[in-house]
């Protein structure tokens, strides 16, 4: 019997079993020219016998049936020994040789499609435990273990590298130990995957159970991270029963330069802002805070009214539409420098206008605007984990504190507003007229300093009404009545915000006195 420096011999063999059948009878034809002697199971076989390849089942190196409808077939020592020998041990290779075992040296193996099987909708139980591969998993495990000896292939990306090393690079023998170590490990880390996405079915609505792993494969590599002199990317969250992903991760990158790693958190930011309303309605972010927001019937209004919130913040910044992005529209955009538009399409006028900036990133939302159930927050030695800040619109409960109700005009800017603070960095204050962002203050250790900076940046406007008649919301309570009084004196009429300080009465006090309206939510939206 050959070992593992004598090179392709007549028994050397692979074991090929895939759910993934892409470009496979190549891969195996090419590998059987090779000399290997190719065994597989059910509809791999099927697949590679229909493609005119020579192949054996499983059960005629095991001489064991495929028992119980397929749920055994690949589990039996005849092949599992022939996977683990250790070719330098001198005693494994007796062992096949007296036990008349076959020496496998290439298992190409991917699972059950189990996460395509659980996200339709009428999957049952049954159909999602039948699809949990058994013998997979072993197979890959085992081969992946055994990876100094055996080479071991779970993507079809790999194959044409793998016969490239093996035809032209002196076969089995010559194949180079850090490229096994990278197929063994990228093995591994198929099977945790899979494993991952089985756990999260079967443990449904349990969030945050005693453990838990994420799946993650990696969408892109970024332009770099924070900064230029760290390397970034951007990994796509697998889960059981979605097979498009969501949100930014997904989206289509449709022109311009690579994405940076501020880059998409600016894009997240700007198209979960937008995303809140349902009127049309624009955002412009900046270092991850909307310094421009606005929604109107029409489009064009909505961005003119965002940019008018802070021109000066919004050059070089990411802007988000909750409507597909239409010519008109994109000239206006097109005068002022963007790095990044985000929206759920683009019609051929907004295409042609913005595709004159060739550097300028467009990105496609498309279906890809689903919701986040859980927040993850990369800590010293571990995550944070927290559900996602969701919060109907209906479950908004306005109570008013102050002696003066608040106008229905103020009302309607109030919850515009309150939605707005959702996306500030805390401790955040947002001032808003008419469905639209006047100024807002982020990430302010003390809060009145916050108050100061809306009221400022509302005195920019080119209206000249600074914050007068306008509305403040704020993420969470005021400590001390000084960032009413501050508000009171700028203009602001109403407020919104959510109770709870010791000190409510005084601050309830202050709005009175300047015959201000003030609701409280009882809801916090701190966002840090």
């Amino acid at each position: 019997m050959g070992c593992w420096g004598e090179g392709v011999d007549s028994m050397t063999a692979a074991v090929i079993s895939v759910s993934n059948k892409e470009g496979v009878c190549q891969f195996a034809s090419s590998l059987a020219q090779m000399g290997f002697a190719i065994y597989s199971t059910g509809g791999t076989q099927r697949t590679l016998l229909a493609g005119g390849v020579s192949v054996s089942t499983i059960s005629d190196l095991t001489g064991f049936p495929e028992i119980l409808d397929g749920r055994v077939k690949t589990l039996h020592p005849r092949l599992y020994g022939g996977i683990l020998a250790r070719r330098d041990v001198p005693g494994h290779m007796k062992e096949l040789a007296e036990n008349e075992l076959m020496r496998i040296d290439l298992v190409c193996v991917n699972l059950y499609p189990f996460v395509e099987t659980v996200a339709r909708a009428d999957v049952s139980l049954a159909d999602a435990l039948e699809n949990i591969d058994i013998g997979g998993p072993s197979l890959v495990r085992a081969a992946a273990k055994n990876f100094l000896h055996v080479l071991v292939v779970v993507d079809p990306e790999d194959y044409g590298l793998v016969l490239d090393r093996l035809s032209g690079h002196g076969g089995l023998a010559a194949f180079p130990l850090d490229l096994r170590r990278s197929l063994a490990a990228k093995a591994f880390q198929h099977v945790s995957s899979y494993d991952t996405a089985i756990a999260q079915y079967l443990r449904r609505e349990e969030l945050m159970p005693d453990r838990m792993t994420l799946a993650l494969s990696r969408q892109n590599v970024l332009r770099y991270g924070e900064n230029p002199h760290q390397r970034g990317a951007i990994y796509r969250e697998e889960r059981a029963g979605e097979t498009d992903g969501y949100g930014i991760v997904a989206a289509k990158h449709l022109q311009g330069k690579a994405l940076s790693y501020n880059n998409v958190l600016d894009a997240d930011a700007a198209w979960g802002a937008v995303s809140t309303f349902a009127a049309p309605t624009v955002a412009i972010v900046k270092h991850n805070n909307p310094c421009g927001l606005a929604s109107r019937d029409d489009l064009t209004e909505a961005y003119r009214e965002a940019l008018a919130g802070d021109p000066i913040s919004a050059f070089g910044g990411v802007i988000a539409i909750n409507r597909p992005l239409i010519g008109a529209l994109a000239e206006e955009i097109a005068d002022t420098f963007y790095e990044v538009v985000v929206a759920p399409s683009y019609d051929d006028g907004a295409m042609a206008i913005l595709g004159k900036r060739s550097g300028l990133r467009l990105i496609e939302m498309g279906g890809a605007a689903k919701t986040v159930r859980l927040d993850y927050r990369r800590v010293s030695g571990g995550l944070l984990v927290q559900e996602a800040d969701e919060y109907p619109d209906e479950e908004i409960k306005m109570r008013q504190v102050s002696e003066r109700a608040p106008t229905a005009v103020e009302e309607a800017d109030l919850l515009f507003a309150w939605k707005v603070a959702k996306h500030v960095k805390s401790n955040a204050i947002v001032i808003a007229r008419d469905a639209a962002l006047l100024g807002m203050g982020a990430g302010q250790p003390n809060r009145a300093v916050s108050v100061h900076l809306a009221l400022r940046l509302a005195d920019l406007r080119p209206d000249g009404q600074g914050a007068k008649g306008s509305v403040l919301a704020s993420d969470a309570f005021f400590p001390f009545p000084d960032g009413v009084e501050m508000a009171a004196t700028g203009g602001v009429t109403a407020i919104i915000q959510p109770g709870g300080s010791i000190r409510d009465k005084e601050v309830i006090r202050a709005a009175d006195k300047h015959g201000m309206a003030m609701v409280c939510t009882g809801v916090r939206h701190f966002k840090h």
